[in-house]
Order: C-alpha cells, then structure tokens, then sequence
C-alpha cells in the first residue's frame, strides 16, 4: 500500500544498503589487511561488521525486489530460515558488543596483563560463544513456530518474516509460542545489557582512581564501542515503546486508523533494523585514530587521496 511512495523508499533502502555493505566491508578489508591493526579490538570489530551486513542482507535485498517487481514471495522453509537468521543476528550482534565491553575491561582495569589475557584462543572463544548465544537464544522459538498448522491466509503483513506477524497466521493458541519467544527475547536483550553495563561500571571506578590524563586516555578507549552501545540499546528500547503504543493504538481505534498504525508499525520497524548496522561503520572510522589513519592509508595506495589532507581525529583508542 505504498503506492507513489513505493520508489522513494526503494531508493532509501537501497542507499542505505549500499552505505552498510561498503563501510563494513572497508573495515573488514583495512584490518586484515594492515598489519598495525591486529590488536583484538578490530578482530572483534571485523567480527561486529561481518554480522552486521550478513543482518541486514538476510531482508533488504528481498525487500527491494519486492518493491521493484511488485512481487513479494517466500516460500515456508525460506520464511523460517529468513526468521532464524535475522533474529539469530541480531541477538549475535549484542553479544558481540558484550565481549568488545570485556575487551575495554580488560584493556583499561588489566592493561599490563593485556596482552596475555587476550590471545587468539580467548578471542576465538568469545567470538564462538557469541554466536553460540545467538543461536541458543532463537532455535526454541522456531523450532516450536515451525511445528505449528497453518491455513487460510498466506500474507505475513510485515517487510518480512517477523515472528510476531507469522504466529498469526497459526491456526491454533499461541500462548506457549508467545511466552517462549519472549522469555528467550528478554534473557538475549537483559542478559546482553547486564554484563555490558557491569563492564562499564568496573571502568568507571577504575578511571575514578586515575589521574585526569589517564581518565581522559580511558575515555577514548571507550568513545566508539560506548557510542555504539548507547545508540543500539536505546534505539532498541524506543522501538519496543513505539511498538506497544502502536499495538495499544491497534486494539482502539476503528479500521482505518488501524491500517495506517499497522504500516507505521511495519516502516518503524524497518528503520529500527538497519539503523545500528548503517551507524556502526560511520561511528569507528569517525572515532579512532588508528582505523582511520589506516583508511587513509589504504586510499593513499589506491591514489585516491593523500592521507596528509584528512582531518585530525579526536578520539583515539590505545591500549597501552
């Protein structure tokens, strides 16, 4: 029902789109390839900017086809495998920034022990047991959606297989599926926030005993991953307050109003999933030092720019 808006978004969502794939790739590409980048906060951020366009790639390109061809189909496995992915990337996605969180830990309150704490095995560990959490945290819920008997209506009125707008479809209760989608959706999201908070408490009152160079040093340690964070879980609280208003706005008024609520619903929740994605590059190449010297290096070598006319960063993220 977007009718002569149908292109407009098209060309948002693929801009975007464009932005998330070149400025994860531009990292990933710059930190395997300079070797002044092997300290494992990159090797944590290339594993962040991997899930982030494998995120956005599990929707958007499905749904700029369907914009441009009018035709919108999925078939039932590739709805389920679409849902496990998003959702399994999304929780991915959070983990990870929870162990980048340990890692800022470790580099501000242990920064003589860094390097032995953070070796390859442990990084490899941690970033398999982010996945490994990802993973736990979304097969329950479907593989108990995809035992359910659907009929009668095949439309999932969303941008694509939401949980929320599949279960509806369910020709049955939903009370189980609704209570096990929530239960492992808080324990993602609370368990996630608590550690990463807990991390940045132990910081603050290790900065509180420095002096004011060393706190300031800490500070840009942090500056990136805290900016990150900050916009991710406050973005995700907004959602889940915009989503009940609008689930609320749904239940009272009459029909009309209910079609256009729905579709706002459906658009907040598209700009919701990409918005984390599309900051995250923008965000560390802005905010350290070190990443971006070697983006300027790297253009330097390709002859598109002269690394000396880049503007001074601000922020920088030493370790030691």
């Amino acid at each position: 029902n977007l009718g002569e808006f149908k292109m407009l978004i098209f060309v948002i969502l693929l801009l975007g789109y464009i932005v998330i794939l070149g400025g994860n790739s531009m990292i990933i590409f710059v930190v395997l390839s300079d070797p002044k980048l092997s300290s494992p906060m990159f090797f944590f951020l290339c594993n962040l900017s991997l899930v982030d366009m494998a995120y956005t790639t599990t929707t958007v390109p499905n749904m700029l086809s369907g914009l441009v061809t009018g035709v919108s189909t999925i078939s039932v496995q590739g709805c389920f495998l679409q849902m496990f992915v998003f959702i399994m990337l999304s929780v991915t996605g959070r983990a990870t920034l929870t162990v980048m969180a340990y890692d800022r830990y470790v580099a501000i309150c242990s920064p003589l022990h860094y390097s032995s704490i953070m070796t390859l095995p442990v990084r490899l560990l941690l970033v398999v047991g982010a996945w490994a959490f990802g993973t736990a945290c979304t097969l329950p819920a479907i593989c108990l959606g995809s035992r359910r008997y659907y009929c009668g209506a095949n439309v999932v009125k969303h941008g694509w297989c939401d949980p929320a707008s599949v279960r509806r479809l369910v020709c049955g209760d939903t009370l189980t599926d609704n209570i096990v989608s929530l239960t492992f959706g808080v324990v993602a999201m609370l368990t996630t926030g608590v550690l990463i908070l807990t991390s940045y408490i132990l910081i603050g009152l290790s900065i509180f005993r420095m002096g004011v160079g060393e706190r300031l040093k800490a500070f840009k340690t942090c500056a990136a991953h805290l900016t990150v964070v900050t916009i991710s879980y406050s973005a995700a609280f907004t959602f889940t307050y915009i989503k009940g208003l609008l689930s609320f706005a749904l239940s009272c008024f009459d029909l009309s109003v209910w079609i256009v609520v729905f579709q706002v619903r459906i658009i907040v929740s598209v700009l919701y999933s990409a918005l984390t994605p599309f900051l995250n590059p923008l965000i560390y190449s802005l905010r350290n030092n070190e990443l971006r010297e070697s983006i300027g290096r790297m253009l330097r070598k390709l002859g598109l720019t002269d690394v000396s006319k880049l503007p001074t960063a601000t922020f920088s993220e030493t370790c030691t």
